[in-house]
């Protein structure tokens, strides 16, 4: 017959001296963490700098620079403007001088056209002088159509309005039932007119 082998249990008055006889076995192990997986950053300051006013002086130099640009565009548009109006000018006065390029001359022929005319009011008998008189006549009348050419034209307001614009009085005379106040009663002289422009006005008797 065989025997049983009896086992015995720690009684629970011996359990705390048994965990602290395991504790004191047991080595102790300590892990280095990181310390920036266990401890919170700190946040790092930026350094202190004059921005600001950078950016002031920047915009002040902008706004200096923007104001003198607009003085310049401004004097530019001027001088465009300036200069347009000089060769509108320019093309204005020599469109006139083209206009009246014969004005001169027209006037110092206007003695010799008057000289012609008168000769032609003289009454003649004899053959010499009706002879000499239409060649006169031939040459007056040849100049008289060259001048309308060149656009002149003669001032002849027999009974016509009084314009002091194209007409000159040398003398007065009394109105009547024939011719009315401010009527051209004679011409002294034909007056002509250059196109739009008067060159010799005409000499008159006006009744009043």
């Amino acid at each position: 017959m065989t025997k049983k082998k009896v086992v015995e249990f720690p009684s629970e008055k011996d359990l705390p001296k048994k965990a602290q006889e395991n504790d004191s076995e047991v080595e102790e192990i300590n892990v280095d963490v990181p310390a920036d997986e266990t401890e919170p950053s700190e946040e790092v300051e930026a350094p202190e700098t004059d921005d600001s006013a950078k950016i002031t002086e920047l915009n002040q130099e902008v706004r200096k620079l923007t104001k003198a640009n607009e003085e310049l565009e401004d004097r530019f548009l001027r001088s465009q403007a300036e200069m347009q109006n000089i060769q509108t000018r320019q093309k204005k006065e020599m469109a006139t001088s083209l206009k009246y390029a014969s004005q001169s001359f027209a006037k110092s022929i206007l003695p010799a056209i008057d000289n012609l005319e008168r000769a032609l009011e003289y009454e003649v008998d004899d053959e010499a002088s009706i002879q000499l008189k239409k060649g006169v006549q031939m040459t007056f009348d040849s100049l008289v159509a060259a001048f309308a050419d060149e656009g002149i034209t003669e001032i002849n307001p027999v009974n016509e309005q009084f314009d002091p614009n194209e007409h000159q009085a040398v003398q007065t005379v009394p109105a009547s039932d024939e011719h009315a106040a401010d009527t051209v009663v004679q011409v002294f002289q034909k007056g002509y007119r250059y196109k739009n422009r008067v060159i010799r006005p005409a000499m008159v008797v006006v009744a009043q």
